[in-house]
């Protein structure tokens, strides 16, 4: 039997571009995946987020979907051109009761709503007229947003994610291109992730004073892949430890400590920004709780003066890092391995390298191929992969991890990003051509480990 603690907090996540569509409606502005999305070539069959699972209309019965599983917590995004179309001025009424309502729905079936204010959809004007994260204003049109948020929704908010996976927001988006805006940069990801750095240390000052009778929580949501070394030989353990910490390093560092990590200063130089002495001060314990995303593991070797696998910033180069899978590990439709051992690893890793803080799996979940067959979708390869997963969490917190919560990825098959519908993540099926919710076996599933608090 793999158990949990009591209170152990379970719950699921999605995220805005990926669910919600009404992309022209309720006085939303554009974002920059609506513009990525609708450049040919830029996603798999020209898919875009235009309608998604509709979510914007049908949020009612997502909740109920919700509720039927007995989760404890729901993780969202707001989306930013949906409350504050450009990025900046005025509120849209429209979009702030969307998720007023919504909250409100989440409530009323005693589920506890996670808000994360920037899961990728940068406001388009952002974009077009500062050139987005590229521009230290960026920082402080976020924190005019994210006091937006706070105000509005505050008084039932009481866990907010500033950034989601940053890493990916930076790397795919200003350095490699493959992700929205698609821009092409050696250095574009670390200015860009250096700005989201400062916005949410922004962010945090401001909700920690001018919010703090709100009495919430704050913190990041990171990813980060295990980098396991290739050989018990010296020069791999330190390769993959520079791997995680060019990946996780790189916004956990100045969360708790103010600074970026020194395998990247010494690497980067001039090419990683710094810091002021105000910045590193505000940045410094600025997460209440150590999120975390994470799917999945690679072997990690030395690889001095390698070269960068792609054009753009290629920060796997530079941490002189090379990475490999076991091929006897099984994959996902992603293509990406199950280790669930990784999991158990990274946790550790956080554990003794922030001094023991409470952790939150923030994203967990796998694609895998699934059918609709006679009405049901049975999808076992989840199942098992969550159960992989779950019992080296219970394992880690056996062994003194702080692990507090939870959050399955995903609640619904949704837009996977330039993958567009063909990657189906979801404990609930969605037929994209009438939007129908169909619980997969893995929803049951769910239910089930939640009511017992184990399996």
């Amino acid at each position: 039997m793999v158990t949990f603690p009591p209170g152990f907090n379970w719950g699921t996540a999605t995220s805005s571009y990926q669910i919600e569509g009404a992309w022209r409606e309720g006085g939303r502005g554009l974002s920059i995946w609506d513009a990525f999305a609708h450049t040919p070539g830029k996603t798999a069959r020209g898919d875009t987020g235009d309608v998604a699972c509709d979510h914007y209309h049908r949020f009612r019965e997502d909740v109920a979907l919700m509720a039927r599983m007995g989760v404890k917590a729901y993780r969202f995004s707001i989306a930013w051109p949906r409350v504050q179309p450009a990025g900046y001025g005025a509120a849209n009424p429209q979009g702030i009761r969307f998720y007023s309502d919504l909250i409100d729905e989440l409530l009323a079936h005693n589920i506890t709503p996670w808000v994360t204010l920037y899961h990728w959809d940068l406001p388009l004007a952002l974009q077009l007229e500062i050139d987005g994260w590229l521009d230290p204003r960026c920082a402080a049109f976020f924190r005019d947003y994210a006091a937006l948020c706070f105000d509005h929704f505050g008084d039932r908010v009481k866990h907010w994610i500033t950034f989601n996976e940053p890493w990916v927001a930076a790397v795919l988006g200003y350095g490699q291109g493959s992700f929205a805006p698609g821009r092409v940069s050696r250095d574009g990801p670390y200015q860009a992730a250096h700005q989201m750095l400062r916005a949410h240390a922004l962010s945090v000052d401001l909700y920690r004073t001018r919010f703090a009778a709100q009495d919430g929580r704050i913190g990041m949501a990171p990813n980060c892949d295990w980098r396991e070394p290739l050989t018990p030989q010296a020069a791999d353990r330190e390769a993959a430890g520079r791997a995680v910490e060019f990946i996780l390093g790189w916004f956990g560092d100045p969360l708790w400590f103010g600074e970026y990590p020194e395998s990247m200063r010494a690497r980067l130089g001039e090419r990683l920004p710094r810091f002021t002495d105000r910045e590193s001060g505000l940045l410094r314990g600025s997460g209440d709780f150590f999120g975390i995303n994470h799917y999945t593991t690679h072997y990690a070797a030395d690889a001095p003066g390698k070269q960068p696998a792609c054009v753009g910033c290629d920060p796997d180069a530079d941490a002189e890092a090379a990475f490999s899978l076991d091929p006897a590990w099984p994959r996902t439709a992603m293509g990406w391995a199950i280790a669930p051992w990784g999991l158990n690893r990274l946790l550790h890793w956080i554990d003794r390298r922030y001094g023991r803080p409470e952790i939150v799996i923030t994203e967990n979940g796998c694609a895998m191929e699934d059918r609709l067959e006679d009405g049901r979708v049975d999808d076992p390869g989840r199942i098992d992969f969550f159960k992989g997963y779950l019992a080296e969490c219970s394992k880690a917190i056996g062994e003194g991890v702080r692990l507090s919560g939870y959050f399955a990825w995903s609640l619904l098959d949704n837009f996977e990003w330039a993958s567009g519908y063909g990657k189906r993540f979801g404990l609930h099926y969605v037929d994209f051509a009438t939007r129908q919710r169909l619980p997969k076996s893995s929803a049951d599933w769910y239910r089930r480990l939640i009511a017992a608090n184990g399996f």
